[in-house]
């Protein structure tokens, strides 16, 4: 076994992110009266989106992020309404989602039973993401859970990983692997504070990016191979 610490994206690594936006968002706008549900979501997912990356190039706060993005939603379809309320509202439906991908259990009891010591690196908010992985079931696999508002900073920052690095026992970045779907945040990331990565990339894209991840891999199972010969 070469490597002996696992770092674990969260939100489409192994929590369906999708699904869960998609339920907390319906209950959102519900409790709101709005009626063309789907022309809210189709409009807010792709600006949720850009707002992330935004925040990921440090171009805007993570407290613009939050208390914005449902204000400018409702302020496209000529409403205006009280931002970081409905913020507040959105994150208490999605904290109480916790749909995983097929097969994530599966995973991770392998690694756990191969020797790995599982973490959990997730940039959010820590009332979601702890509510989440709570209702996932699966927080007992993870010997320690880091989320980016809690260290006070995010992926791809090198110092995200340098604090994670200074609070696991006995760290060693050369025994460490970065696990993510994000080209941007996840692999950059793992470059940026040289930590070995692998770009979990089940729909096959391309990589137009600078990131270079390590490995590339579609499923959990070409994971658990490649660790396999290792």
């Amino acid at each position: 076994m070469y490597y002996k610490f696992l770092l674990f994206d969260l939100d489409h690594t192994l929590l369906d992110f999708d699904s869960a936006e998609d339920i907390a968002l319906t209950q959102l706008l519900k409790e709101e009266g709005v009626v063309a549900i789907r022309a809210y979501k189709d409009y807010y997912v792709p600006m949720n989106k850009t707002l992330w990356k935004d925040l990921e190039h440090k171009k805007i706060t993570k407290q613009e992020l939050v208390n914005t993005r449902f204000s400018k939603l409702f302020a496209h379809f000529g409403i205006e309404k009280d931002g970081q309320y409905l913020a507040e509202r959105y994150q208490l439906f999605l904290s109480k989602q916790g749909q995983i991908f097929p097969g994530v259990e599966n995973l991770l009891k392998t690694l756990i039973n191969d020797g790995y010591e599982l973490y959990a690196a997730t940039n959010g908010i820590t009332f979601i993401q702890t509510g989440r992985i709570d209702h996932s079931g699966i927080a007992p696999f993870f010997k320690e859970i880091f989320i980016s508002e809690q260290l006070h900073t995010q992926k791809p920052d090198r110092e995200f990983y340098e604090k994670i690095g200074a609070l696991i026992p006995n760290f060693d970045k050369n025994y460490a692997l970065m696990i993510g779907d994000s080209l941007s945040a996840d692999i950059q990331g793992g470059n940026n504070a040289g930590i070995d990565t692998v770009w979990y990339n089940p729909y096959h894209l391309d990589n137009n990016t600078q990131a270079q991840p390590t490995y590339e891999v579609d499923s959990y199972q070409a994971l658990l191979e490649i660790l396999d010969k290792l």
